[in-house]
């Protein structure tokens, strides 16, 4: 299969190239050129919102598009590349929903095209995908984990317990966690391009694939056993003013957001064969990508650091 990746260098998106290159695809990767992609990848540069020349001429089979920004950097190339592509998938987001829950989940209320956010420019990046004239896929992803994590949530819990002492774990150690795998997601991605699968799916784990228990209990062992899990209430972490999600990432407070981000109903996308690995390996792996940097982890310019003070940790964790 000729697989056309519009990023590729850069965490799904590399993930997505290393798994196409193992399975002997003809790859082609667009990007900006400004970090390497695997080897066995044929790069064209240019850029998303200017210059497309690079692809005005070749056919592939598939293309994948990683874009996370502006929609209308997503139009350009679907028109750009229709009637020279089988299918073109579009990496989207659960955060398209507006949190309402409806019968099936795909089915459910979408934000306004409106909302300056970040969901909504998923939503338009969607709206842009459909000027492809083939069959669209959207893969509506929820919280991804994995080896090249440029997010800083994974990250952040394996550095943390391999720096050890007291440590802060959110509970309840039963809560149920639903995520993917980047390399899962790219599985799916192009198993289904293979077979020229179209609409909305979300991707991700069953809910409770994970806990957050079990989950920090294997960061836990796998960075060597060094952190001392102090099991936290919600109730504890919200009067010290501490944030879910972005102080302590991964983590959300039972309740409505919780629901939405950790319970939600993927059996379509199981339907059309998304399988999910264990969260060890997930773990394991993530940990060995980061040792094998030669410095910190790859961090977003357009996504805020992640991660709780330790000041601020110390100090809940003197008051229990």
């Amino acid at each position: 299969m000729r697989v056309l990746i519009l990023g590729g260098s850069g965490f799904v998106g590399r993930s997505v190239a290393d798994e196409a290159v193992r399975r002997g695809y003809d790859v082609t990767v667009f990007n900006r050129g400004r970090r390497s992609a695997p080897a066995g990848v044929t790069t064209v540069t240019g850029d998303r919102e200017g210059d497309l020349s690079a692809l005005d001429d070749g056919t592939w089979d598939a293309v994948i598009d990683t874009w996370s920004a502006r929609g209308e950097a997503v139009r350009r190339t679907a028109e750009l590349l229709s009637g020279r592509a089988g299918v073109y998938s579009y990496v989207s987001s659960r955060s398209v929903y507006t949190g309402e829950q409806n019968e099936r989940a795909e089915d459910a209320p979408l934000v306004d095209v409106s909302d300056e956010g970040y969901a909504g420019d998923k939503l338009r990046g969607e709206l842009g995908a459909a000027a492809f004239d083939g069959p669209v896929l959207l893969a509506r992803a929820g919280l991804i984990l994995g080896p090249y994590e440029d997010i800083g949530r994974l990250p952040w819990w394996l550095n943390r317990l391999a720096r050890g002492g007291p440590t802060l774990a959110p509970g309840p150690r039963d809560l149920p966690l639903q995520y993917i795998d980047a390399r899962d997601l790219a599985n799916f991605l192009l198993d289904n391009a293979g077979r020229r699968t179209a609409g909305p799916f979300d991707l991700v784990s069953r809910s409770g694939h994970t806990t957050m228990g079990e989950l920090l209990d294997v960061v836990n062992e796998v960075t060597g056993g060094h952190a001392e899990l102090r099991w936290t209430g919600p109730e504890v972490i919200e009067a010290a003013g501490i944030q879910g999600w972005t102080q302590l990432p991964i983590w959300l407070p039972p309740g409505e957001l919780h629901t939405f981000l950790h319970q939600g109903d993927v059996s379509k996308a199981y339907g059309e064969g998304l399988v999910c690995r264990p969260v060890r390996e997930t773990v394991a792996d993530a940990w060995a990508w980061l040792q094998s940097l030669p410095g910190d982890a790859p961090q977003r310019a357009d996504r805020p650091r992640v991660g709780l003070d330790p000041a601020v940790e110390a100090k809940v964790l003197a008051e229990q």
